[in-house]
């Protein structure tokens, strides 16, 4: 069979733009680092790595969440601990043996205390209450004031009977805060506060003397809660060591399935350099003799 000219030309040119083709390829390779820029280079690789992509964007996400959480489980923790703390001060004072006259003064540091919880009860994290279950627009802890001497009459909760749960991914969640049960003993702790002050008020040493009782059963629950507390964000800070190491494991991954073997590619890439050149040494000694035929 005959080969014409012009298909040898044909031919070589393809030949030349297939090795040209392969240089570029491998020399982005070289430049980017990757193996992988577009589907069409390995569509398999390219459909894991997408895969491993959009889990990666779900572990942020509950990473997200998870910070979250943290930060409200340590702020709950913190305004229970200063709970507890004026709790130990009602109580030191409810205990003490005590006359008239120190009694009007206790009332008004109880009256402060009083103020306190109210204040802590109704901390706010990221804009959020905190005791207020589902209800985190709403401040929990509602107050009657006396018109005249502003002091606090009543303390009532208002929060939600429901608990607020972030998830933390896998279908997992966590409850960052404490339960409505918890609230509302939290609320039945300030009106024993109430009551305190009130009994000190008036010289009512029997009734200062009995709330001392009801005192140490709220003192029990919120030293529960905040044992709660700890347990939750030991929870939590066990997830985001576990979703650190999802995303470390995910981004090898990818980093595998689109990263080049430099040493390989730069082989490559110098055999199809050789290749062109030759290619094309070869091209332009055909083309000459091509030419002297015709003048023959």
């Amino acid at each position: 069979m005959r080969i014409t000219t012009s298909g040898l030309n044909s031919e070589l040119i393809t030949q030349l733009q297939q090795l040209a083709s392969q240089q570029n390829s491998l020399q982005n390779e070289v430049s980017t680092g990757l193996s992988v820029s577009q589907p069409a280079d390995d569509p398999e690789a390219v459909s894991q790595v997408v895969a491993d992509q959009m889990q990666e964007s779900s572990l942020i996400q509950a990473g997200l969440n998870a910070s979250t959480a943290l930060a409200d489980s340590q702020t709950t923790s913190a305004s229970l601990t200063q709970i507890k703390s004026i709790a130990d001060s009602a109580s030191q004072v409810a205990l003490a043996d005590v006359g008239p006259t120190s009694m009007q003064a206790d009332s008004i540091e109880v009256n402060q205390l009083l103020e306190q919880a109210v204040a802590a009860g109704n901390t706010t994290s990221g804009g959020n209450y905190i005791f207020a279950g589902t209800a985190v627009t709403t401040p929990p802890f509602t107050v009657t004031r006396d018109p005249v001497s502003g002091q606090i009459t009543a303390v009532a909760y208002s929060g939600a009977t429901t608990s607020a749960s972030v998830p933390l991914g896998d279908g997992s969640s966590v409850q960052p805060s404490t339960d409505p049960a918890t609230n509302a003993n939290l609320a039945t702790f300030m009106n024993q506060l109430l009551t305190l002050r009130n009994s000190l008020q008036a010289g009512d040493a029997p009734t200062v003397q009995a709330t001392a009782a009801s005192l140490a059963d709220s003192d029990d629950t919120i030293v529960n809660a905040i044992s709660d507390q700890a347990a939750v964000q030991s929870r939590i800070q066990i997830v985001q060591t576990q979703q650190q190491a999802q995303l470390t494991n995910l981004g090898q991954q990818v980093s595998t399935a689109t990263s080049a073997n430099l040493p390989t590619v730069v082989i490559n890439l110098n055999q199809a350099s050789e290749s062109y050149q030759a290619l094309l040494d070869a091209a332009s000694k055909f083309m000459n003799v091509s030419l002297l035929d015709y003048i023959h």
